[in-house]
């Protein structure tokens, strides 16, 4: 998984005392032999590192520019010389501030590991730097954060607070890691600016003039004073990313502005939910479900900082609650739009505003000590009693970071990420159930669905009842069918939402060179349109019907580089984004083998030029062309003949009419040494004398074993047998007899997977309904090859096919909407338009149990992503319920929108109430009590 970007400065006096430490400056390095001992030895260290993680190891950023150029040098081929030549030196001038001197590099903003740079661990960097020199060296610490599961992270960016001097109201700009403590903020800034620690104090004295501090001055507004003798960490105590602080001495205060009235309490992290209920003016409230509107509705004073506004606030007549934005703390914005959603879901709002101190379950395992309900029901306090200013997250993120580490720091993330986190961490600090009972499940032994059903549901409701589950949770039948003994077996499975497939409606065109491994047909390229965001699988059937694919013919799919095949398409869930438009994909039609036998992968590979190539074995030159032949072969024996059979079946339709041709196989056996070896050694055939042989014979091919990099040849006689492995690999030696009897023109020249045309229009995405992603989600399909299910009938591990249906669905229905794709080596946005209803989805015929509850459904909230991966921005609609007025909000900016607004391609999260529920009947109670 990537590490998490944050920066940690370091002291230069304590780990770079000079950068010639790390690099040699107009010096002679002796660089490994071969880019191939290069890359051995920076494995080996890296694997070292790796061997031996502690907390506060060095790790080096370097440029990913440069580093594709090194790797690509230390990764190609040995035998065909240097293509790629060796990287100059280490250049990081692409990922550093201009404005930064070297001493100090600062690194750009909104980098992406393994995009713009790559970590390196110390002894990587210290040869790097010896062989290459350059830089300039960018060190960052390895640090271990998490609440339950510690783990390791390599922080890229600083926590960079901006130090108001109230002396000359100066700024500048300090850098420390976010475990650094309060302790070293001092230390720092006492050095920084000359003040001596004995003037530093922790509390205010009556005397000023003698004394100084350093305030949380967030928003240019006086909070927290900061404790010089404290442990406390810069995270801990919530200061974040650009965030301002200011130092006081000797009575400087006087020109700014004064501290909060509520002083230190502002800095209070609440350990006890606000016992007070909330009244919304002109809203939901939501104590007992009616409204009690009056001129002014006062609210308790919220004893947490930093919430950007007073902390007792008072909202006029006409005023609304819930029209608060969110501050952006750097990079926040998906937390910002989960919570908006969340903070306008009515149940959720009316269990948090009340007292549910009671709930709170501190000695759960699975959950946060009940911290996280606590910050989150603070902040939605705060959210709803401070009319349309802005509230400033910061002990909310600061509790989000401590007990969920992967959204710490400041880079992006997933807004469902983050809500499926906060659902499953609010459920487990709010579960009543203290002691989860143990239940064996009982076998459905042929009974009705319903009682199973019914049955499971309440074992679940046994060990999880909270407010999350409540309202959030509905529960799915799942079947798995064994396709081999024909084994059913059903369960029903709870869920907090639904995420949804966006089917395709874009396609790609793909040329594929087919090749027919019996020999009836010369090999044949075919272009066949498959959805751009497509499997292997889609395009296997695509190319299966076009060529006319037998039930009792499979086709397999590879790459082909430098004629030689680069890689597999074995797994047909693959994505298609892995194929290239330049790539060149051949497809081998062969006769499924019979079950049971075992298989190999037989690759026929071409060589030939003027010298054997038992010659060219000295110089390591043997020169390939045209493309592999593969099949399967049987992996209990291969003999020659064998070898030979499957050579003519792919030959026999290129050969020329006007003449003849046979096949066979060297002469010789055994291992042929390099060179050297040939000559040291009398006991061991010449490669003159093998030549010589083979001509005698009149041998119109000859045929060798070679290893995966066609380094080591092996003569195959006609009568030799082998155990196949894997793969195993002949070279077939073609000279000019050869090409005048077969036409290898038909080898050659494969068309690359799609040629652009800069007149071909651009293809737009057709918009797809909410009802076709459901569809695609419930529809029946196997499992992965990594997902095998065990199967209780065979005893075996089986890709079953599995269908999924709805059973029960809660009363706030979420549908996540899957519109990024990720593979191994590519990350996609898809950004199709679904046409989603805001009033009256029903989904009644995708529910199975008939119970007679509604199954009506109206938006109530939306979670938008804009943009592509990396560089998005998430913002959220909401509803307010009691006016039925939609709102954009976008972090602290909020704004009325139109219902017409809503729908649009960057809609990613939807949050859907039932209608009919008990929830409506007590929103229609508070419109009926505003009327009255």
């Amino acid at each position: 998984s990537s590490v998490i970007v944050i920066w940690q400065s370091l002291d230069r006096n304590m780990t770079i005392a000079n950068s010639t430490d790390f690099m040699v400056e107009n010096a002679v390095c002796d660089f490994p032999s071969t880019p191939e001992e290069e890359r051995r030895i920076v494995s080996e260290l890296t694997t070292e590192s790796e061997d031996n993680l502690k907390e506060g190891n060095l790790y080096f950023v370097i440029s990913k520019r440069w580093y594709t150029r090194w790797e690509k040098y230390v990764e190609q081929p040995t035998t065909n010389g240097c293509e790629s030549p060796r990287p100059g030196p280490i250049e990081n001038s692409d990922i550093i501030e201009n404005t930064t001197s070297s001493d100090d590099p600062q690194l750009r903003r909104l980098l992406v590991e393994g995009e713009h740079y790559v970590l390196v661990p110390q002894q990587v960097w210290n040869r790097l730097a010896e062989w290459y020199s350059g830089g300039p060296p960018i060190p960052r610490k390895l640090i271990c954060q998490g609440f339950y599961s510690r783990s390791f992270s390599v922080e890229v960016y600083p926590l960079c607070l901006l130090l108001t001097d109230a002396r000359d109201d100066s700024i500048t700009a300090i850098r420390l890691g976010k475990q650094a403590s309060i302790k070293e903020l001092y230390e720092k800034v006492c050095a920084m600016t000359e003040v001596s620690q004995e003037k530093m104090c922790s509390f205010p004295h009556i005397d000023m003039y003698e004394q100084a501090h350093i305030w949380d001055y967030f928003g240019k507004r006086k909070g927290q004073l900061l404790d010089p003798s404290s442990n406390k960490s810069l995270e801990e105590s919530s200061l974040h990313m650009d965030q301002d602080i200011l130092l006081e001495v000797d009575g400087s205060s006087s020109s700014h502005i004064a501290m909060s009235s509520a002083g230190n309490e502002l800095a209070l992290v609440p350990l006890e939910p606000s016992r007070s209920l909330v009244t919304i003016a002109g809203g939901p409230t939501l104590s007992n479900g009616h409204s009690t509107t009056s001129k002014f509705s006062l609210f308790p004073r919220i004893t947490s900082e930093d919430d950007g506004c007073d902390s007792l606030s008072i909202l006029g007549k006409g005023e609304r609650g819930g029209l608060a934005g969110l501050s952006n703390l750097g990079n926040t914005c998906f937390m910002n739009s989960a919570l908006q959603c969340l903070a306008h879901t009515p149940p959720i709002i009316e269990y948090f505003l009340q007292d549910y101190s009671e709930d709170i379950n501190r000695d759960n395992p699975l959950g946060m000590c009940g911290e996280l309900a606590i910050a989150f029901g603070e902040l939605l306090k705060k959210l709803w009693s401070s009319g349309r200013n802005a509230v400033a997250p910061r002990s909310f993120k600061t509790k989000l970071a401590r007990f969920a580490p992967q959204f710490s720091g400041y880079n992006q993330h997933d807004s469902q990420e983050l809500l499926a986190f906060l659902l499953d961490g609010l459920h487990e600090d709010l579960n009543k159930v203290k002691r989860k009972p143990y239940i064996e499940l009982k076998d459905s032994d042929s009974r009705p669905d319903e009682e199973v059903a019914e049955e499971l549901w309440n074992y679940h409701k046994a060990r999880n009842d909270s407010v999350i589950v409540n309202v959030c949770q509905g529960q799915y039948k799942s079947t798995l069918i064994c396709p081999v003994c024909g084994k059913i077996s059903i369960t029903f499975d709870p869920f907090m939402y639904l995420s949804l497939p966006l089917p395709s409606t874009l396609t790609r065109q793909i040329t594929v060179t087919l090749f027919y491994c019996d020999g009836s047909h010369l090999p044949m390229p075919y272009t066949v349109t498959v959805p751009k965001y497509g499997s292997c699988r889609d395009l296997i059937t695509a190319l299966g019907t076009a060529c006319c694919l037998t039930n009792d013919e499979s086709l397999l799919l590879a790459e082909i580089y430098d004629h030689k095949v680069f890689r597999y398409f074995e797994n047909p869930l693959e994505s298609l984004n892995l194929i290239k438009d330049d790539e060149h994909i051949v497809a081998y039609r062969m006769k499924q083998m019979q079950k049971g036998s075992g298989k190999a992968k037989l690759e026929i590979l071409h060589g030939g030029q003027e010298r054997a190539v038992l010659e060219s074995v000295r110089g390591r030159d043997v020169k390939l062309f045209g493309t592999p032949f593969v099949t399967y072969v049987n992996t209990e024996r291969l003999s020659g003949p064998d070898i030979d059979a499957v050579i003519s079946g792919f030959l026999s339709p290129l050969h020329r009419v006007q003449a003849s041709s046979k096949i066979h196989n060297g002469v010789e056996n055994g291992h042929l040494p390099n060179a050297d070896t040939v000559e040291a050694s009398g006991s061991i055939t010449s490669p003159d004398t093998e030549i010589e042989d083979a001509c005698d014979r009149e041998l119109s091919f000859r045929i060798f074993l070679t290893d995966e990099r066609g380094l080591d040849f092996k003569p195959l006689k006609s009568d030799s047998s082998l155990k196949p492995g894997i793969v195993t690999r002949v070279l077939v030696e073609w000279n000019e007899g050869e090409h005048e009897n077969y036409d290898s023109s038909y080898l050659n020249d494969l068309p690359e997977v799609h040629k652009t045309s800069f007149s071909a229009k651009k293809t737009r995405q057709e918009a797809i309904s909410l009802f076709s992603c459901l569809e695609a989600f419930l529809a029946e399909e196997p499992l992965g090859p990594d997902d095998m299910w065990f199967c209780p009938g065979c005893k075996e591990h089986r890709q079953a096919n599995k269908k999924l249906d709805l059973w029960k669905l809660p009363d706030i229905l979420v549908f996540h909407l899957k519109r990024f794709t990720y593979s191994r080596y590519l990350k996609n946005k898809i950004e199709t338009f679904v046409d989603f209803p805001i009033n009256d989805l029903d989904l009644s015929k995708y529910v199975k149990n008939k119970n007679g509850q509604s199954y009506l459904y109206e938006l109530y909230a939306v979670s938008n992503h804009y943009g592509g991966l990396g560089g998005g921005h998430y913002t959220a609609y909401a509803k307010l319920i009691d006016d039925n007025k939609w709102h954009h909000f976008d972090d602290s900016h909020v704004s009325s929108v139109n219902e017409s607004e809503i729908k649009n391609s960057a809609a990613y999260v939807l949050f859907y109430r039932r209608v009919g529920s008990k929830i409506e009947s007590q929103t229609a109670e508070v419109s009926m009590a505003d009327m009255d």
